[in-house]
């Protein structure tokens, strides 16, 4: 079962974009300039219709006045017109800056993490937080947080105009505050929590509609589709009951404050007549509060919609930033191994606590050696390559490169001395030359056709453009075994000390993959190789031969000797010449 990433705190989430906000404060002062000026230029067309009014009550008004202050109420809408225009883009650019730094930061860390940590919290998870929390977190930034930042500086001047002109009309502005306050605070206090539980159930689902699609032949195979459509629709009822937990808590919200922000205007309308017959306030003044406070009427229930957008981006930004509390590799240098010897001292690993994968295993591999390690499925092998290769560290004894445990190296010293080569090989999007540089950035093309020959890619002369052909999503497809060759190629640029072969040519037909190999064994001799593999030839070749069983190396020597033992070894080598 996966893990699932942390999420980060409430404390967390604040000092985060406290330290985002600062880091922008450039791009915010500017943006609240500029929202201030719009805000202001707002301001003045109610303000001079006010004075006309009371001019014309008066009985001062004149022709050149009233046309004077209409003038005035064109350039102030120009003026905020324009002004606006710069603060929503303001805004835009702040928002698309802050969202770059969130996905290089996430994806950033999400690299610099162990490799078993990555693993272990699956795809789905890892997935959701990449694609559709980062999506959310945009998405608010592009459009909430422009019209928030926009609509919420624009109210606030306008309620500090109201009571400028009568303290006690903005008292009256103020009426639907204490009635939003219990709402909203109830609100407040469930909706973190739900689009938490609402992203937990989406990764869920993610996760096993994930692992149905890439393991659709063994389904179809052992006949279990009813089973993963059975946990299909468990995901998605739990994607459904979150979803409507959100939902119940927007419908309770949306319709009151809709309701709760119609009641001001009323209230200022009633007070402010009352107040106007009795002499009170002159109705210019009256007549351009009633303005100010159908100007803000709509921004506060738009505010109030917005809330749903900023409480779901932030449950999001809490589930990016909850990357940020996993430890990552550590740069640090570690000691130096003394050379490449390889040992298991009493390794037991367990994937699922209590269940041990390995038992007790003791193995010793020396510099130089071809060792290779063989079994029944899943008897353990692969769990051997990962703890040999540092992807995994064992739950109890010790994994030793050169006497140094080999968590204790540092992760640049891990990857010169060991390399695992499984099954699993992606070709990145770029051309070939970009996905063989990434082994040996710099290298020359003689040496990068060279590695891509050494593993049988005669293919390479095919390529349109040679060794810049694009590859990956968009270029040229490279099936599974072109691809299993590429990644082959990265390990003869690595030129590692030690190189764990974990079914590392199981999608190249026999002819090529035992040409591979030898190809393979003459590039890298002299150095360690480890090779994990059902294909019994390849212990043929080498050095010694671990037999597994059961979580335990049960056989240990040259070929040879294990067929004269006649023990495990020589009935999988029977089995494997069809001789039993």
């Amino acid at each position: 079962m996966s893990e699932r990433l942390p999420v980060a705190d409430r404390a967390r989430v604040r000092r985060d974009l406290g330290r985002v906000l600062s880091d922008e404060r450039g791009r915010v002062a500017r943006l609240v300039t500029l929202t201030l000026i719009s805000g202001a230029a707002g301001l003045v067309g109610p303000y001079l219709l006010g004075r006309i009014i009371d001019m014309v009550e008066a009985g001062t008004a004149t022709t050149g006045a009233i046309d004077l202050m209409a003038a005035g109420v064109v350039v102030a809408a120009c003026a905020q017109f324009v002004s606006t225009r710069y603060a929503r883009r303001a805004t835009y650019r702040f928002g698309e800056h802050v969202l770059l730094r969130l996905r290089e930061d996430f994806v950033g860390r999400v690299l610099s993490l162990p490799t078993r940590v990555v693993e272990r919290s699956g795809t789905g998870d890892l997935t959701t937080r990449a694609s559709a929390d980062v999506a959310t977190v945009g998405q608010t930034l592009r459009s909430s947080v422009p019209d928030i930042a926009l609509y919420g500086l624009q109210v606030v001047v306008l309620f500090a105009a109201i009571f400028w002109i009568d303290p006690r009309l903005g008292l009256c502005a103020m009426v639907s505050f204490p009635l939003m306050y219990p709402v909203t605070r109830w609100y407040l206090r469930r909706s973190r929590e739900a689009y938490l539980a609402e992203g937990s159930a989406l990764s869920g689902a993610l996760e096993n509609v994930s692992a149905t699609a890439e393991g659709g032949r063994t389904v179809e195979g052992l006949g279990i589709q009813r089973d993963r459509i059975e946990a299909t629709e468990r995901d998605v009822e739990l994607l459904y009951r979150a979803r409507r937990g959100t939902l119940r808590l927007r419908s309770v919200l949306f319709p009151f404050t809709e309701a709760v922000f119609l009641l001001p205007t009323a209230v200022a309308l009633l007070v402010g007549g009352l107040l106007y017959l009795d002499g009170g306030i002159a109705l210019g003044a009256l007549v351009t509060c009633l303005l100010y406070l159908e100007q803000a009427s709509n921004p506060l229930i738009r505010l109030t919609q917005w809330l749903e957008d900023i409480q779901r981006a932030g449950a999001s930004f809490a589930r990016l930033r909850g990357v940020q509390e996993l430890p990552e590799e550590s740069a640090e240098p570690g000691p130096e191994p003394a050379d490449d010897r390889i040992e298991f001292v009493d390794v037991h690993y367990a994937y699922v606590p209590g269940h041990d994968v390995l038992r007790g295993v003791d193995l010793e591999v020396r510099p130089g050696e071809r060792l290779a390690v063989v079994g029944p499925s899943g008897a353990g092998k692969t769990t051997i390559g990962r703890l040999l290769s540092g992807a995994d560290v064992p739950g109890s004894g010790r994994v030793l490169v050169g006497g140094v445990p080999i968590g204790a190296l540092a992760p640049e010293a891990l990857r010169e001395r060991v390399v695992l080569v499984d099954q699993e090989h992606h070709v990145f999007t770029g051309t070939l030359r970009e996905n063989l540089e990434l082994a040996a950035p710099g290298a020359d093309d003689e040496r990068l056709t060279a590695a891509l020959e050494s593993v049988g890619a005669g293919w390479l002369r095919d390529l349109p453009e040679g060794l810049d052909t694009a590859v990956g999503s968009g270029g040229a497809a490279l099936d599974p075994a072109r691809a299993q060759q590429v990644a082959l190629a990265r390990v003869v640029l690595l030129d590692p000390r030690t190189v764990v072969l974990d079914e590392a040519t199981s999608l190249l037909d026999p002819r090529t993959a035992r040409a591979a190999e030898r190809s393979l064994a003459a590039v890298l001799e002299g150095r360690t190789v480890i090779a994990i593999a059902h294909r019994l030839h390849t212990a043929h070749d080498a050095d010694r031969v671990a037999v597994v069983e059961d979580g335990r190396i049960v056989e240990l020597g040259p070929h040879e000797k294990l067929i004269d033992a006649d023990g495990a070894y020589a009935a999988l080598w029977a089995s494997w010449h069809g001789t039993d």
